[in-house]
């Protein structure tokens, strides 16, 4: 039987056991050639364990893992064709770059001119052409990590495995090398496994995301898909920012809800995710903040139009320039997100002013608990 090659990386029914702690779960999934796949989870969800066994670091309880259609259970990690990022980095600081670059290659035995060669071609790459002589400690933050991958690349590998790289950066930097990451991996056409517990770096990256908790793969999806279809309530409280009230439903109607929430709250909502609620049954509902209207009280809201309608008063503004959110208190006293535009004149939403919040049902995400 020919080895399935259209996908660079499989793995089947993987299960990890730690005694009597599960950490990986009877996880499958397969990744097509020249991908960005990301497995996004909270700590502790055993998204390393996961990449630990693609590296070779750890031998699966059960199940199996292909590179390029074939296995590579019982193969040593420096036997596969799998590469890996860490989030420290680890170059060697007593090396140069090209030294930094070179490593892997001379441990390969290949010859100095073969060396020569690939590290200048990955120097040019990653647009560092000048820096092959540089210490370690003279290069910035990302100069490192284009550094880090450039070790990688320049050993062709199939798989390359990234642990949360960019965990050590500040937040202005990491916002950078989201972008230089992506440029990356389409310029090397290499299958990247991301591994991050950061949302905001997984959407932006990826083409498929992997949402895991409790070392299983809750959903895999596109980030449009895991962002607006959530497949499960885990998913759409753990993607993106959103309102969340745990609530019974009172009515259905077809896909449509009511729910009345523990504090007292109607809303209409339509049923998302596995198992239809029935009345009185426990349900989750969701709506993110963009999707909610907010306007000072005695507008043009009202009830009665099929919007989901509530007042509140607002407690305070959360300011990101034209693009701001507003936290509103309902009468119940819970808090509610809702997206706004400030302009700066005085139809603008001040703290203390009551206003009214809408939003359409479809809009309103509701799983059965």
């Amino acid at each position: 039987m020919q080895p399935h090659t259209e996908n660079d990386l499989e793995c089947i029914r993987i299960q990890k056991h730690f005694g009597s702690v599960r950490a990986v779960d009877d996880v499958s999934f397969e990744i097509p050639k020249g991908s960005f796949f990301s497995i996004l989870g909270p700590s502790g969800c055993g998204k390393t364990t996961l990449m630990r066994m693609i590296a070779g670091f750890e031998q699966p309880s059960s199940g199996d893992i292909r590179i390029k259609g074939k296995s590579v259970i019982g193969t040593p990690p420096n036997r596969r064709n799998v590469k890996m990022v860490f989030q420290h980095l680890a170059l060697f600081p007593m090396m140069n770059v090209y030294e930094n670059i070179a490593y892997g290659l001379r441990c390969a035995g290949a010859s100095k001119d073969v060396i020569r060669s690939k590290v200048h071609d990955v120097l040019e790459r990653i647009s560092l052409p000048d820096v092959a002589n540089r210490e370690i400690s003279q290069l910035s933050g990302g100069q490192k990590q284009r550094i880090a991958i450039a070790r990688c690349m320049v050993l062709d590998p199939d798989v390359l495995l990234l642990d949360e790289p960019l965990g050590a950066l500040d937040l202005k930097l990491r916002e950078a090398m989201k972008i230089e990451l992506k440029l990356l991996q389409h310029q090397f056409d290499t299958t990247f496994v991301y591994i991050t517990h950061d949302q905001s770096e997984a959407l932006v990256m990826s083409d498929n995301v992997a949402i895991m908790n409790q070392g299983k793969f809750v959903q895999i999806g596109t980030p449009q898909e895991l962002y607006h279809n959530p497949s499960a309530a885990f998913v759409a409280g753990f993607v993106g920012d959103t309102n969340r009230w745990a609530g019974r439903v009172t009515r259905v109607e077809g896909n449509t809800v009511e729910v009345e929430t523990e504090a007292g709250l109607a809303m209409r909502g339509s049923i998302r995710g596995t198992g239809a609620p029935g009345v009185g049954d426990k349900v989750s509902a969701f709506v993110r903040p963009e999707f909610i209207t907010a306007e000072k009280a005695g507008g043009s809201m009202q009830a009665g139009n099929g919007q989901n309608v509530i007042e509140g008063k607002v407690d305070s503004i959360l300011f990101n320039g034209a693009n701001s959110r507003v936290l509103v208190r309902d009468r119940a006293g819970e808090l509610i997100e809702a997206d706004v535009v400030l302009t700066g004149g005085p139809q603008d939403l001040k703290p203390k002013d009551d206003v009214t919040l809408s939003w359409s049902p479809e809009q309103t995400m509701s799983f059965k608990a």
